[in-house]
Order: structure tokens, then sequence, then C-alpha cells
């Protein structure tokens, strides 16, 4: 199976199981940058050179020498489960992609018809009742991930201790794992302990967030979307990831994690 999901600086300096929704293009960036002193010109996740990734086929055999050899900083990072699924309902649902369509193609249109879900467009400024569709929405992504229908769970909602586990089981060990609410913090960690070409203080790193500015803002307060039977779904979905990464299911406005993360903990419980 290898290491899909993979990407890792082409100076071997560091390797990234990436965790959608969880400051992936800004951490992209940071790796292509620390090898070549600059950007990537565009949206990170497009880069076809300058940054190994197991989806290109070349890749490969570098990414997994080097994961066996473990002679690179291993990493990722996580993100407090309310945030992260309504970030990926403004975005992949609500939001109108890069390329000026809605994601997937037919999956919006499916959503409005089998749960009810209303998006509203560029045109009507995205007026539509975001708690109900929001809510509507998380039913959907329940059955995806509980029942695989109708259609196969989406990266960009499924539970991150799946993403990071598969790095695991197939034989790899990370050193880091950081929050993105102390982004700063944890990844200048990261860079401390690398031996990169180019030196990066990330205080100075501009934003980099490829699904902003295309989609709806979020009108309420995180608990607002959240009532007892969506937070039933939401710890029906990532029971793992509040438990792992440490983050505060009781109260859905506390986005900060309430401890670190037990590295030896995580393989031991997402390496079986």
């Amino acid at each position: 199976m290898g290491f899909p999901g993979v990407w890792m600086t082409e100076s071997e300096s560091m390797i990234y199981r990436v965790v959608p929704k969880c400051a992936c293009s800004s951490i992209g960036q940071i790796m292509f940058h620390s090898d070549h002193g600059r950007y990537f010109d565009g949206d990170i996740h497009d880069a076809k050179d300058g940054l190994h990734k197991w989806a290109r086929r070349e890749s490969e055999d570098a990414i997994e020498r080097a994961v066996r050899a473990h002679d690179a900083v291993v990493f990722t990072c996580v993100r407090n489960p309310y945030s992260r699924i309504l970030s990926s309902f403004f975005d992949k649902i609500a939001g109108i992609q890069r390329n000026g369509r809605r994601y997937r193609g037919n999956l919006v249109p499916q959503l409005i018809q089998r749960y009810g879900v209303e998006v509203g467009s560029p045109d009507d400024g995205f007026d539509f009742d975001q708690i109900k569709s929001f809510r509507r929405f998380l039913l959907f992504a329940r059955d995806t991930i509980r029942w695989r229908r109708p259609m196969e769970p989406d990266i960009h909602w499924s539970a991150m201790s799946g993403h990071i586990s598969t790095f695991i089981v197939n034989g790899g060990r990370y050193d880091q794992i950081f929050f993105t609410e102390k982004f700063n913090e944890g990844m200048q960690r990261v860079l401390d302990a690398a031996d990169t070409p180019v030196t990066m203080d990330v205080e100075q790193v501009p934003k980099f967030n490829e699904s902003e500015g295309h989609g709806p803002k979020r009108a309420h307060k995180v608990s607002d979307y959240f009532d007892d039977l969506s937070r039933h779904l939401v710890w029906e979905i990532y029971k793992k990831d509040f438990q792992l990464f440490r983050y505060d299911f009781d109260n859905p406005d506390n986005k900060m994690p309430k401890g670190e993360v037990d590295l030896d903990e995580v393989h031991a419980k997402l390496g079986r």
C-alpha cells in the first residue's frame, strides 16, 4: 500500500503526512520554500515538481526509502474536529472551487436533492440557513463514513486518525504531531529539528489559505451549529480524534487542545 498522502522535501529533510483541512497548504509551501528559497507560484496541491508526493509515481521510491531510513523529521498536523468539519462544509460544500465550479461535480446537487441541504450562490450572496444546512450535511458525512453511502467518505471530512494511521500501519513513525491552533509554534519546532537547505522563521511566512474568499463566511459561533444530535454524530465520527489529540468534546467553542499529543499512544492505538 505504501505511503499515500505523504509529501517530502527534495532534500529529504522533512516527511509530512497530509491531513486535509489542517493547514496543509501552508505546510506544503513552507516545505517547498525550505528547499528552494521561494514559495510555489500557485496552489501547492498543484505542484508537479519541487516537492516529492506519493501521488507522483516518480517520488514513490524516494519516499519509501526515506521513511524506512527515518533520517528525515516525520510529522503531521491536526485540528479541532468541530472546526474541521465546519471548514469542510463551508469550503467544499457551500463554496465555489478554484476552477469556478462546485466540488466534485454532482455532489452538491445530490446533497440538495437527498438531504435538503441549501448552499446559496454568489448571486444571492450565499444567503441560506447555515445552521440547518450544516446539520443536514453532517448527517450525509456520517452516512458516508459509517455505511459508505451514498458515496465513499471524502478525504476532507474523514477522521484525522484514519489519515494518520495509514502511515503507521505501513511502517512509518512520527516524530512530531502538532496543532493547527498552535501552528507557528509547532511548525517552527519541526523546522528547528530538520536539516533544511534554507533557514526559515515561521513568523515571516505569509498566510496560505486556498479555500478563502470563494464561499460564504461562517455567520455564527461554532457551538451554534451543533445541537445534541449533531454532537452525537460528531462523537460517532471523530471519537478517536478527540481522544488521541486531546480536543474538548464538551465545549465546541473551545478550539484549543487540552494537552499535548502522546506519540507513543498514537502509534500504539493507530498502528493495529
